[in-house]
Order: C-alpha cells, then sequence, then structure tokens
C-alpha cells in the first residue's frame, strides 16, 4: 500500500524529498537494520534499542506508506509479522553507506 504523493506537493530541492522521506533518525535505523534483510518487529526493537513499541509502530507504518517497507503477515497463530525493504527501499543503500563513511571519517578526527 503505498500512500499517493503528487509530484507537485514534493519540495523542489531533492534533498529536502528524501529528507522528508528518511530525516527522522529512527527511520534512518529502521532502514539500516532491514538492508541486511528481513526482520519480526520484536528483531528490529531490539536492534534499534530505545525506541518505543509506539515509534516503531508508527514510523515503520509510515514507510510503508510511503514505499520502502513491506509487512509481510503470515495467518497464523500468534499471528507473525516480517518487515523487509522494497527495491525502493533497498535504493537507499548509498545514501546509508555515505553516512557510515562519514561518520567514520568524523570519529578518526577525534581521535
Amino acid at each position: 500500500m503505498t500512500e499517493h504523493i503528487d509530484k507537485k506537493e514534493l519540495p523542489a530541492c531533492p534533498v529536502e524529498t528524501t529528507l522528508m522521506l528518511i530525516g527522522d533518525k529512527w527511520k534512518v535505523l529502521i532502514l539500516r537494520d532491514l538492508l541486511p534483510g528481513t526482520k519480526r518487529f520484536g528483531e528490529l526493537k531490539k536492534s534499534i534499542g530505545s525506541v518505543s513499541q509506539k515509534v516503531l509502530t508508527s514510523q515503520l507504518r509510515d514507510m510503508e506508506a510511503k514505499g520502502l517497507v513491506r509487512r509481510q503477515v503470515y495467518a497464523e497463530v500468534p499471528p507473525r509479522v516480517e518487515y523487509s525493504l522494497t527495491e525502493l527501499g533497498q535504493s537507499l543503500k548509498p545514501v546509508l553507506d555515505a553516512l557510515w563513511a562519514w561518520g567514520e571519517g568524523y570519529k578518526e578526527t577525534l581521535k
């Protein structure tokens, strides 16, 4: 389910558009943790750390609506829900790699 976003509603600046989609701290960490593959909600919550269940749920729903995350529900008892990145979500890997490299470089300047 992808939220329909009219091109006219998007900011003129591509950087601002990207930040609109992933500018939240939790969204970037969700992307980081889903890049290697599918995770269940509890695995995501544990790997991200201090995020509340309410906030994680909200962020995942927003990312799903924007076409970055896929949510797969299995008809089991108890229900099993898994999250993975869509092709569009996977396409953000170079952005996250650049953030990683910059962060590593910054840490090195502090030594």
